[in-house]
């Protein structure tokens, strides 16, 4: 049971973070990264002495930047069968516990101390015994095997559904991918597809490679040669439920505009939101978009997770100025409300359409 959770970037302690006694995440900035640091989420914490108290919803007594560093979906089901495999009641962990598992192995540049985390297993991998096990594990309920520590240290962290693990190469630290339960067979193929397909459309897209045929791999992009990178996603910044349709894609442009202050970065959410449109990409929740503090300044971050997908109930889980089965008229007017050209949109959307007819991918 831990009782206070320090939370550290860059070898910098930023503050503490504590539970008060009706549940509720407290969290305190360090005196002197009062000084001189930076605010790690400008709308929830913003950089000021006194303390925070979290709201009860929608990260169930947290806040939005920490509940990033959570392993949820797939990770979350490796952490518990990774605990009950050692005889700890996953539910007995608090959210400090948690965040200390996490450790130095997160998303992004945040560290927790204590850190209790196993730090990845990024050696060279066997991608057809891990699919194997990950089948395993997915389809029986209390499966453990032999391999769940290696697993999990492998991949105990990263959020999303899908399967994953991390991989270390000269080129740098990957995220691999495998099929999740109910995914079509080429799912690995596809995605690699999209992300040559979104490059093409002038999408900011991490390093991408499809391994053995089958298996999507992607560069990190919060890890560089001078280390980590701090990166928060829509859903943390503006305490959204990804898990249901909660925001607006007005609301990411609005969120950009207050963070960058820069044309340049909204020009990459239309982009973004363009191609999620034209791809049928409808899985676009406010966690599947993020910015990334780089070069002392914030930026939207780097497209990831784009393919298509049935979305909520089959409609964009993001709306487009509040539809959900949106229109060519309706990117345009989102794109003149939000500030920016509209005869440049224009030509945006009609230049991405005739890149997707060209490729020939079979999207559906």
């Amino acid at each position: 049971m831990v009782k206070v959770v320090e939370v550290w970037w860059d070898k910098r302690m930023v503050g503490r973070i504590a539970i008060e006694a009706d549940g509720l995440c407290a969290f305190e900035y360090d005196s002197q990264f009062l000084s001189d640091g930076v605010s790690i989420s400008p709308f929830e914490l913003p950089l000021k002495a006194g303390t925070f108290i979290a709201r009860r919803t929608p990260f169930d007594g947290g806040f939005g930047v920490f509940d990033d560093c959570l392993p949820d979906g797939w990770g979350l089901l490796l952490l518990d069968r990774y605990l009950r495999n050692r005889n700890i009641n996953p539910n007995s962990l608090t959210l400090l516990d948690r965040l200390s598992l996490v450790g130095s192995t997160g998303r992004g540049a945040l560290e927790f101390v204590p850190d209790k985390s196993e730090m990845p297993d990024t050696t060279k991998a066997d991608f057809s015994a891990i699919s194997t096990e990950i089948e395993q594990i997915l389809s029986a309920e209390n499966y453990v095997g032999n391999n769940i520590d290696s697993l999990y240290a492998r991949g105990g962290s990263p959020g999303g559904a899908r399967p994953k693990v991390f991989v270390k190469d000269d080129n740098g630290e990957w995220l691999v991918k495998f099929s999740a339960k109910y995914d079509r067979r080429d799912i690995g193929k596809l995605e690699y597809e999209c992300s040559l397909l979104a490059g093409k459309c002038g999408i900011e897209m991490p390093d991408t490679k499809l391994i053995e045929d089958k298996y999507f791999g992607v560069k990190r992009f919060d890890r560089t040669e001078s280390g980590k990178l701090h990166v928060i996603s829509m859903a943390g910044l503006v305490c959204a439920d990804y898990r249901s349709p909660s925001i607006d894609y007005i609301h990411i442009f609005q969120a950009c505009k207050e963070l960058t202050h820069s044309i340049n970065e909204m020009w990459k959410i239309y982009r973004l939101m363009t191609f999620n449109y034209l791809i049928s990409n409808k899985d676009d929740h406010a966690k599947n978009f993020a910015f990334i503090f780089r070069d002392g300044c914030w930026h939207f971050a780097p497209a990831y997770d784009i393919l298509p997908s049935e979305g909520f109930n089959g409609y964009h889980t993001t709306s487009f100025n509040d539809r959900i089965e949106p229109s060519d008229k309706d990117l345009i007017e989102i794109a003149t409300m939000v500030g920016l050209d509209g005869k440049r949109a224009s030509e945006i959307l009609h230049f991405m359409r005739e890149e997707i007819k060209a490729s020939q991918i079979e999207l559906l």
